[in-house]
């Protein structure tokens, strides 16, 4: 028997912006209830809004390609915006910092920044989409260095993104733009977009880019909220992009932005040293995290869903030391929190605006959605957007619309946080949360065992001890309504076959004796 204790004494709210996705369709937006929807990711730092064409970079043989009016991951313009705005969500669009952006031959042809017709047989190339884009790496491994960056992109700069949210603020109003992201993961920058940019910025190039960027915005838009560093991962935070590059041949030791630049400081609290000391550039601190053991993807091998089990613990925990390469703490959010409330204005908001723990076809993927919705609202994440493509049949689009429409009708995960507490969250994980419209408490519980149920005990205080309780459960990928029940002297008890996950309504009742602690 797991024993669960929930106490029902109010916490801190729960933003309802941590519920957000990326390039999510109207349909999406609409059936999950979702408050705000980002476009981004490595197309955005080349995306060319004047010819609406963006440059794919090392994803797609760094091809610059029109985008598609009808491919949701194609929509860096107005059409997200409207889309977004139609599906009743706010819209978080991404200004491209990188000083290079797409440009189209005749007919809107597509270039490639390595065409092999122009620099050789390559290792790689497009033989799908343009057979003469190379992967810029000759057959022998080499890259490919003396490239020309306009074959396939052109100079941008500050006033021409300026002028592009001028645009977008005269299409949609003063309200209709309320979150700007300044690009995406600048410190990788000589590896996603090195036909443009083949050596790592250093971090006061990134901090004197935002500025400059942040200050175009708000000429505009004053109201605009500004999100950045936008940053990748581990390395990401603590290194610049040039310090990157430069540890591939020399290592960590020693790094030249680290000792010159920074003076010993890891590379984002210091940019946040930089943006304070300019004023208030940016109004949201964000950071991309993905899980290092294989969980981003869509295995289901033992292993890696052990994995899954376990490593939302680097979005919290500040004992759990992750075992991948990264060899350390990591306590993300908390880590968040720390540095916008030493290294810049206390009570900044934190999002994570990329993230994703794979499993979208297995039971093993939602209940890892489902832990990470829960430990967002009680960790007090402020803004969190999934990366990734949803559908409707996918077990981890029914874990998120366990948390915000379970019935169709609105029906979701309360807003104001509660304690609870399970023994062991690697195995059973549990959430609890008031919902302020009507008193009703909610309680999601997660099964996360590969092979066997779990047999809970929930022990309720500062509750009433005797209620209704309504039952929606989520397993072999079925969203159900189970027959409703009722608890007394303050206890539930429940089966959770494995990987599967409860959801438990306990609505507010005129007249009830409440059982303390």
């Amino acid at each position: 028997m797991v024993e669960i204790t929930v106490d029902g004494t109010p916490g801190h709210p729960i933003s309802p912006l941590i519920y957000g996705v990326n390039f999510g369709t109207t349909e999406t937006l609409k059936d999950l209830r979702i408050p705000i929807n980002r476009s981004g990711g490595d197309s955005a730092s080349a995306y060319n809004w004047r010819i609406d064409a963006r440059n794919a970079g090392k994803d797609w043989y760094y091809e610059s390609l029109s985008c598609d009016p009808k491919a949701i991951n194609d929509q860096f313009g107005p059409r997200f915006i409207s889309l977004t705005r139609k599906g009743k969500a706010q819209p978080m669009i991404s200004l491209s910092m990188l000083g290079w952006q797409a440009k189209l031959g005749p007919n809107r042809a597509r270039l490639a920044s390595f065409a092999i017709t122009k620099y050789g047989p390559q290792q790689d190339n497009d033989a799908v989409g343009m057979f003469d884009a190379g992967n810029g790496f000759k057959p022998d491994g080499t890259p490919i260095t003396d490239n020309d960056p306009h074959d396939a992109q052109t100079p941008s700069d500050v006033q021409s993104e300026q002028e592009r949210l001028r645009h977008l603020v005269k299409q949609f109003g003063a309200n209709g733009v309320p979150y700007v992201i300044l690009d995406n993961e600048p410190s990788l920058w000589q590896l996603i977009h090195r036909d443009v940019n083949p050596t790592g910025l250093h971090a006061d190039e990134i901090a004197s880019r935002v500025i400059a960027y942040s200050k175009a915005v708000k000429a505009v838009s004053p109201k605009t909220q500004v999100v950045a560093p936008e940053e990748w991962g581990w390395h990401g935070y603590h290194y610049s992009g040039f310090d990157q590059q430069y540890a591939i041949t020399h290592g960590m030791d020693h790094t030249p932005d680290r000792e010159g630049i920074t003076a010993g400081m890891d590379y984002v609290p210091w940019l946040l040293t930089q943006w304070k000391a300019a004023g208030h550039p940016i109004d949201v601190f964000s950071l991309h995290f993905y899980p290092q053991e294989g969980e981003y993807s869509d295995s289901d091998k033992p292993e890696v869903e052990r994995a899954r089990n376990r490593s939302t613990r680097d979005l919290w925990d500040p004992t759990y030391k992750d075992p991948t390469w990264i060899n350390s703490v990591v306590a993300l959010i908390p880590m968040m929190r720390q540095w916008v409330n030493q290294y810049y204005y206390p009570g900044t908001p934190i999002a994570l605006t990329e993230y994703n723990w794979g499993g979208e076809h297995h039971m093993n993927g939602a209940t890892a959605q489902a832990d990470i919705l829960g430990i967002f609202g009680r960790e007090g994440l402020d803004i969190a957007t999934r990366w990734g493509d949803l559908a409707p049949d996918m077990t981890v689009y029914k874990a998120i619309k366990l948390y915000r429409n379970y019935d169709d009708h609105g029906g979701a995960f309360g807003d104001i946080s509660l304690v609870a507490h399970t023994p062991d969250p690697d195995e059973v994980s549990a959430f609890a949360a008031r919902r302020k419209a009507d008193g009703a408490v909610t309680l999601v519980v997660i099964n996360k065992r590969l092979d066997a149920p779990a047999h809970v005990r929930i022990s309720l205080t500062n509750l009433p001890d005797q209620g209704k309780v309504q039952v929606w459960r989520l397993a072999d990928n079925a969203l159900t309504h189970e027959p409703d029940t009722r608890y007394s002297e303050g206890v539930i008890t429940a089966t959770l076959p494995q990987q599967s996950i409860l959801l438990l309504v306990l609505p507010r009742e005129k007249k009830a004796n409440v059982k303390r602690s």
